[in-house]
């Protein structure tokens, strides 16, 4: 070999090694300045407060700001989309739910992404949900009791949700298909309509989160039959679950979690799982997430994978049983 491809060829190394280096070195210091954290809903919203519950402790783990940026719209597709495009450095991640990384994809012909499209960091909770009535409505004081009533008369009960494809909706068909009963769905435009109808007498029960319905139920204007989660909840432990109320294996619950544009480095993926894990530890930040129902649930990055896989899967199977689509 002649002694200046030799040298070029020396030289081309060395530039690899320095520009190896120099990422290493950016991937180890990072973060060094503020992170966009992209909630597909908009603020207020229970998503969107959720998220921020977790993102200030978050904040502190890692030394640096973390600034919200509200993207609603189209089930949470618009934001989702937006972060699947952003830069994958770690300055930009997606607050994902079980609509946005499983149904949605189910849902809408074109959502604007894949679940593909995000390297899973960690899930932040499990949202408890449960099946309430109204609480003047004598007829049912158990499960046992609404499920006997809608099997001698089928098509007669009614369950209200937030619209077409919700998470609302989609626990109702489940119960339906699982507990061999036929309930009509009547779909609102929102959760907030649906509850007002419910507290009105003019539905027979509703599906929603816990956020939702525990101040009614400690108000005594509705009358919980069951949660939809594995366990019960710690802040309504009287509340049997619906598997042990009646319906073997029924689950139906919410989730969220964090994501970051695919092609994130692994070093900087490795040190947001770390600091999640760190940030659901910190007794504040439990006890102000369990009192609104969601119960810290962090995963490792290969666990969240494949639970995410799992639930496209289990959520599409439903979705398609039901026949619910969003043009």
């Amino acid at each position: 070999m002649k002694p200046s491809k030799t040298l070029n060829l020396t030289v081309a190394a060395v530039c690899a090694s320095l520009m190896s280096t120099a990422v290493m070195a950016q991937q180890a210091a990072w973060p060094t300045h503020a992170i966009t954290l992209v909630v597909p809903f908009a603020a207020g919203g229970g998503g969107d407060t959720l998220a921020r519950l977790v993102a200030e402790p978050l904040s502190r783990e890692l030394g640096q700001s973390i600034i919200v940026e509200n993207r609603p719209g189209a089930g949470g597709n618009i934001g989702t989309s937006i972060a699947a495009r952003a830069n994958p450095d770690g300055y930009t991640l997606s607050y994902g739910t079980n609509g946005t990384q499983a149904t949605n994809h189910w849902l809408y012909k074109s959502p604007g992404y894949a679940p593909s499209d995000f390297e899973p960091i960690s899930r932040f909770t499990v949202i408890a949900a449960a099946l309430v009535v109204n609480g003047t409505d004598d007829r049912f004081k158990s499960l046992a009791q609404l499920l006997d009533y809608a099997k001698s008369h089928p098509g007669e009960l009614t369950c209200g949700s937030a619209g077409n494809g919700t998470s609302s909706h989609l626990a109702c068909e489940l119960l339906n298909q699982m507990a061999g009963i036929k309930v009509m769905h009547i779909p609102y435009k929102g959760g907030g309509a649906a509850m007002t109808d419910l507290l009105g007498g003019r539905i027979s029960f509703l599906i929603d989160v816990m956020p939702n319905v525990s101040g009614q139920i400690a108000a005594g204007k509705l009358r919980a039959l069951g949660v939809t989660t594995p366990q019960r909840v710690a802040s309504n432990p009287d509340i049997p679950t619906i598997n042990e109320a009646g319906v073997k294996g029924y689950e139906f619950f919410a989730w969220d979690g964090l994501y970051a544009p695919k092609g994130t480095p692994v070093a900087v993926l490795d040190k947001l799982n770390a600091a999640v894990r760190q940030a659901l530890q910190r007794p504040e930040v439990k006890q102000a997430l369990e009192s609104r129902g969601a119960i810290p649930s962090p995963t490792s990055r290969q666990s969240l994978a494949e639970f995410g896989a799992e639930e496209y899967t289990r959520l599409g199977k439903v979705v398609k049983t039901a026949g619910a689509a969003i043009d």
